[in-house]
């Protein structure tokens, strides 16, 4: 019986070893995929682009609730998220649709040009990850952005805080997730920190002031 029980615990042993090395050998050839389809530039353009869409398209829902006297929280949770899933859906959609197409066009070049198929190659393999990878970023960035800004109606609806609070706490998580991408910006840039955060804030500013005056030209209550 000892015998037995070593043998199991060798066993695991190893099985745990192989899928650490499997693990291992697959983060190895995403990176190597990342290096030859250049989707690193890639990401980070759509990240940074769709978390800015996304945070603002909610600041507008949450600037136009604001103005409607009572409102129940859950009609601004259930608008957040259904446009959250809708933004989610339609950007790996059409990301996957758009970057597929243009990876496939790349192939056909680089097949004239070496007088070869391109199939069951590292290239091939490059582009169908990129293309994946840059989709799911396209889809879940905007979603993250969005359920950040109306994450206070979530607590709400629990009753942890008061939509008075909620309010003000959601325009300053917009404001927050504006500054955070300008930062990242500069950062990638290396540019000044101050110039492009003050210049996601101006902008998150000029869209709630703007969305304010459009709601309220439409007859809500300016309260």
């Amino acid at each position: 019986m000892p015998d037995d029980d070593e043998s199991d615990k060798r066993a695991s042993s190893n099985g745990n070893s192989n899928s650490r090395e499997d693990f291992s050998d697959k983060l190895k050839r995403w990176d190597m995929y990342a290096e030859i389809s250049d989707v690193g530039s890639i990401s980070r353009r759509y990240f940074v682009m769709n978390a800015f869409d996304g945070a603002l398209t909610m600041l507008g829902v949450v600037i136009g609730a604001s103005l409607v006297p009572n409102i129940d929280p859950l009609f601004i949770i259930l608008a957040g998220l259904s446009g959250s899933f809708a933004m989610c859906i339609s950007g790996i959609s059409g990301a996957y649709m758009t970057e597929s197409a243009e990876r496939e066009r790349e192939m056909r070049t680089l097949e004239r040009a070496m007088l070869s198929s391109m199939d069951d190659t590292v290239h091939r393999d490059a582009s169908k990850f990129a293309t994946v990878l840059t989709s799911l970023v396209d889809g879940f960035s905007p979603a993250l952005a969005a359920l950040i800004v109306i994450s206070p109606f979530f607590m709400v609806n629990a009753g942890w805080i008061t939509m008075d609070v909620a309010f003000p706490a959601s325009i300053s998580l917009t404001m927050l997730v504006l500054l955070v991408l300008g930062l990242y910006l500069a950062k990638i840039s290396d540019q000044s920190l101050a110039k492009y955060g003050l210049r996601m804030l101006i902008v998150g500013l000029v869209t709630a002031l703007m969305c304010a005056l459009v709601a309220i030209a439409l007859g809500a209550p300016a309260v």
